[in-house]
């Protein structure tokens, strides 16, 4: 589906319209390098605010010093990034939420046209700018490119990247859409929604949680939408490096988990036993490319899935969001050739 924006002309309420909310844990140096952009980018009724996820880098006298007229909410415990969010929206009052990553770059005028699709879009619960690479300008990134979608099989990929190939922004992708899901590096979220579906869950802690609030999105008959007229830059990697077998262990399994919770009852045990076979594949992987580390990980992943898996209500949709990629993207990447997002024929 695409949409048009509609003008809007903005009412001054005493609710503060947009909270850009920076969720940061030891990020000292991304915040000394990126918050000054995202000040310099906020509109007349937006904000920007720091939750701090108890920190031991200096980043709370960082900001005390240097940006003292940043609201900061201080928490005394890491609460990971879906509980850090969760905790931090309650004490804001404001129409939408920006989740933004402590390393994303802004320019002036990315948040106006998010504000005026929602403005517009009343049956949208959230939206995505285009996601592009700091270090490479005009690259989409990894973490959302130009909207995030997901294969039968739980996959996600992105328009503008599939697994690690990323595209040249070309304007290829520069039309409003609905997707499956919209990149927790920069989420632009109604707050009721986000309180209504119960928020990011904490259980997951971190990778994959924007996933499965967006799928929990859909299953409750609320809309997912990219809007390419605003654009940010991500750096990418800041909390964890890409070759961290910390970050493999959380993307397998909560990718698992995210399947067990939001997939369609009746097809579940068929896709379970799919990704058992799957998971298996890319443990020889890693284990044939020497990265045994990440295999170990595979392994723990999948261990601690089934203990965790009975703590999960499981959902009562019994059909996919009309979003889903109903074929496989391991097919037409590795065997079809799809580098490209154009290629795949939803």
């Amino acid at each position: 589906m695409q949409n048009t924006i509609k003008n809007v002309n903005l009412q001054h309420c005493n609710m503060l319209k947009t909270a850009v909310v920076i969720l940061n844990w030891n990020g000292k140096h991304w915040l000394e390098k990126f918050v000054p952009s995202v000040l310099e980018s906020l509109t007349s009724n937006s904000e920007l605010i720091v939750a701090d996820n108890a920190s031991n880098d200096g980043s709370i006298e960082l900001m005390q010093e240097k940006f003292g007229n940043v609201r900061l909410i201080k928490f005394d415990v890491n609460h990971g990034f879906a509980g850090g969010y969760n905790e931090a929206i309650k004490q804001i009052d404001a129409e939408y939420i920006v989740l933004l990553n402590s390393d994303v770059h802004t320019n002036p005028g990315w948040i106006e046209p998010l504000e005026a699709f929602m403005d517009s879009n009343p049956d949208y619960a959230a939206c995505q700018p285009k996601l592009k690479w700091y270090a490479r300008k005009n690259m989409f990134e990894y973490a959302g490119g130009s909207g995030g979608f997901l294969d039968i099989n739980g996959y996600p990929f992105c328009r503008g990247r599939i697994f690690e190939e990323l595209e040249e922004d070309k304007g290829q992708y520069d039309d409003i859409i609905d997707i499956f899901w919209a990149t927790g590096a920069c989420l632009f979220i109604r707050k009721k929604d986000f309180i209504n579906i119960g928020g990011l869950d904490e259980k997951f802690f971190a990778h994959m949680e924007e996933i499965d609030l967006c799928w929990r999105l859909w299953n409750s008959k609320r809309k997912i939408a990219v809007v390419p007229q605003s654009q940010v830059w991500h750096v990418g990697g800041g909390s964890l490096p890409k070759s961290s077998a910390r970050k493999t262990y959380l993307n397998f399994r909560n990718n698992l988990l995210l399947i067990y919770k939001n997939y369609p009852l009746q097809k579940l045990r068929s896709v379970m036993r799919k990704r058992f076979f799957l998971d298996g594949v890319a443990l020889l992987s890693f284990m044939l490319k020497g990265h045994f580390s990440d295999a170990f990980a595979v392994c723990k992943a999948r261990r601690h899935f089934n203990r965790m898996k009975s703590n999960f209500d499981k959902s009562t949709s019994t059909e996919y969001p009309p979003v889903m990629y109903e074929g496989n993207i391991l097919k037409a990447f590795y065997f079809k050739g799809n580098r490209k997002f154009s290629q795949i024929n939803f």
